[in-house]
């Protein structure tokens, strides 16, 4: 048999779930998944992705819903996720994306009470039967290793 470690899911086993909004909570103190904290947006990598560069793109401001969002905020998210996207095309060469927000906790939004964007890019062959027949992922990079190689290209996002 063998073993696959992932010491970082731990921590969401375990966790509680009164730590507040992790957007919000990413805006205050430095955080070691934080991309880009701009004026309007921010991007984070997902701390439990489904695959290696799985971000989150979301409004600074702490809102629900797309109604919510400013004619400028719209175009301010949109702007980042198109960024994101081509930055995670130049550094980890995708074969493609999703791309997309879930809406309520029916549609599946782990954090609801803050809008955000996931980008998930995906290569051919990058899912087998481990994940249908085991419900498990195998992510082949660290995320600290993940972050290093992001970060310094999103220095100059604005």
């Amino acid at each position: 048999m063998e073993t696959m470690w992932a010491p970082w899911r731990i921590e969401y086993i375990l966790g509680g779930k009164d730590q507040g909004c992790v957007f919000c909570n990413a805006l205050g103190k430095h955080d070691e998944l934080t991309l880009f904290k701009g004026k309007d947006t921010m991007v984070v990598m997902n701390k439990f992705p489904y695959i290696n560069g799985h971000l989150l793109v979301a409004p600074v401001r702490h809102i629900s819903r797309l109604d919510q969002l400013s004619e400028t905020e719209m175009g301010k998210l949109l702007l980042t996720v198109q960024r994101s996207v081509g930055i995670l095309k130049e550094v980890m060469h995708p074969d493609g994306f999703n791309v997309g927000l879930n809406l309520g906790k029916v549609a599946g939004a782990g954090v609801e009470e803050h809008l955000h964007f996931h980008i998930v890019p995906r290569w051919f062959g990058d899912t087998n039967a481990l994940t249908v027949f085991a419900d498990v992922r195998v992510i082949p990079e660290h995320l600290e290793a993940t972050y290093q190689n992001l970060k310094p290209h999103f220095a100059d996002l604005v």
